[in-house]
């Protein structure tokens, strides 16, 4: 099966509580390559692009304010569904309820702060990838060779 490729945000709380390495170990052990990675504070612009879909909803507000507040890493996984097995990682949204071994459920301490952003489809995948890295990937070729592939 051709591999596959999503967003993962690990937000500003999984930053600030230093649980970086941690998380992108976690991805990197069940076999997902690293295709982009940003440390960066997003924009109000492109915070508003990647959460559009919840523009018109109360916590709407408070989202941008939590995305932009401080730095987060921004990744490109690719890898065999990398769709739905980075979502298996993360678990539920709500770290309280998260069962244990996934990233939400051992280190997620409410629904608000729960570390991880993750495309929930490849069609959210693809649309949010633009948003993040709109200059593009690196592709993975061969073992001893990578190079910049435009978006």
């Amino acid at each position: 099966m051709p591999a596959t490729r999503t967003l993962i945000l690990l937000k500003p709380d999984a930053v600030q509580r230093g649980l970086v390495a941690e998380v992108l170990a976690r991805f990197e052990r069940k076999g997902l390559r690293i295709v982009g990675m940003k440390f960066l504070v997003p924009s109000k612009e492109q915070a508003t692009a990647h959460y559009a879909e919840h523009a018109e909803k109360p916590f709407f507000p408070s989202l941008l304010a939590f995305i932009t507040s401080s730095p987060l890493v921004a990744l490109a996984l690719e890898g065999d569904q990398a769709v739905p097995v980075c979502r298996t990682l993360i678990g539920p949204t709500d770290g309280r309820a998260a069962p244990p071994g996934t990233i939400r459920g051992d280190f997620g301490l409410s629904k608000s702060n729960n570390l991880v952003h993750g495309s929930d489809s490849d069609i959210s995948a693809e649309r949010e990838l633009k948003i993040w890295f709109p200059e593009g990937l690196v592709a993975w070729r061969r073992a001893d060779t990578i190079w910049a592939e435009p978006n």
